[in-house]
């Protein structure tokens, strides 16, 4: 499948670095400009221009995943830019997943103990899955912690600095995945990284206390960062079917296990920004770049036959892929029941349609 998928985008893997900067650049220009006008009025405006500011900046946000992807010199200084324009304001590095993304695909990985994005999410009760998405809005708390606390007290401790980076400092959904040390290679930029993070932090800080910087417009900021983690903690969810434990799953189970929800580009691609909505394509594919995915999954629908694969990791939107989460988790979970035991077999492909 991965030959005939490849054969069939293969004038689609360029990334045009136009594209990329010109979204970012329009996505991080609205979300901040929506939160200073959210901040600066009242009423229902103040409240729509804080929709559109968290929406934006959950856009802008998750190009730190086509930074994960990008090869080297695809799109010269996108990294640096990005950074610049949301990562360090947002104290959210692309640090924080560069080095760790990676892990989530290799296939000897995918899906166990040390897969940092995986959790068995889809064996568990509805509240279960509610909570953990909504736990999300610790983000700005949590990165705080990181950025402005443990950062300057591990500098000082080599013992804490060496639990910092293997417990936090990667955007991880599963607690028990311990961060390797990073590539010489790779030390002086995230040195950097987390020395801006702090110093725009203590700044900020700073101008806050002495009134430079009205307290409503970081609340603001707070808020909305909290709201971008909910809304990824949403979309992680449906990214796939989670129904894993821990078991090493061949490639087309790991392909089973990870969910496309095409829908329409609105409201899907609110939600499910950058190219996030084609999860299983990516996948399959993960050098696409995310401008391409669109047009790829449309021409794979259309050439590979009705018994392929891939049609059977697509969902209609966000609520048929929610559906299907829960079903599973029901599923599973009464069949662990009727059988009065704790002990699961592994992952079970998605029905057949």
């Amino acid at each position: 499948m991965v030959k005939e998928a490849h054969a069939l985008v293969a004038d689609l893997l360029r990334a045009r670095p136009a594209v990329y900067y010109a979204d970012l650049s329009a996505s991080a220009a609205l979300a901040w400009g929506a939160l200073l006008a959210s901040a600066a009025t009242r009423g229902p405006s103040a409240a729509l221009y804080f929709i559109i500011a968290v929406l934006a900046l959950y856009r802008a946000a998750s190009f730190i995943h086509e930074l994960t992807h990008l090869r080297p010199g695809a799109v010269p200084g996108f990294g640096a830019f990005w950074n610049v324009v949301i990562g360090v304001p947002l104290l959210l590095p692309s640090m924080l997943y560069v080095g760790v993304h990676n892990v989530h695909h290799a296939r000897g990985q995918y899906g166990t103990m040390r897969d940092p994005e995986y959790l068995p999410i889809g064996r568990w009760p509805a509240w279960g899955i509610a909570l953990w998405v909504l736990h999300a809005a610790l983000l700005p708390v949590a990165l705080v912690l990181r950025f402005l606390v443990l950062a300057p007290m591990s500098a000082l401790h080599p013992r804490l600095r060496a639990w910092v980076w293997g417990k936090a400092s990667g955007l991880t959904i599963n607690p028990a995945f311990e961060r390797a040390l990073p590539q010489p290679a790779q030390r002086r930029a995230f040195l950097a990284q987390e020395a801006a993070c702090f110093a725009w932090g203590l700044a900020l800080a700073a101008l806050t206390a002495v009134g430079a910087v009205p307290l409503r417009a970081v609340l603001l900021g707070a808020a909305a960062a909290a709201a971008v983690g909910v809304l990824n903690q949403l979309r992680t969810a449906v990214a796939h079917r989670f129904r894993n434990e821990g078991a090493t799953l061949s490639f087309e189970e790991q392909f089973l296990d990870s969910v496309n929800v095409p829908g329409r580009p609105l409201p899907t691609g609110l939600w499910a920004p950058v190219g996030l909505r084609y999860h299983a394509l990516h996948h399959l594919l993960p050098g696409l770049p995310y401008h391409a995915l669109g047009a790829a999954h449309r021409r794979l629908v259309a050439a590979l036959p009705p018994d392929a694969a891939y049609h059977r990791a697509n969902e209609r939107n966000l609520k048929a892929a929610l559906h299907e989460l829960l079903r599973g988790s029901r599923e599973l979970r009464s069949g662990e029941s009727a059988r009065g035991s704790g002990e699961s077999g592994p992952l079970r492909t998605h029905r057949q349609r």
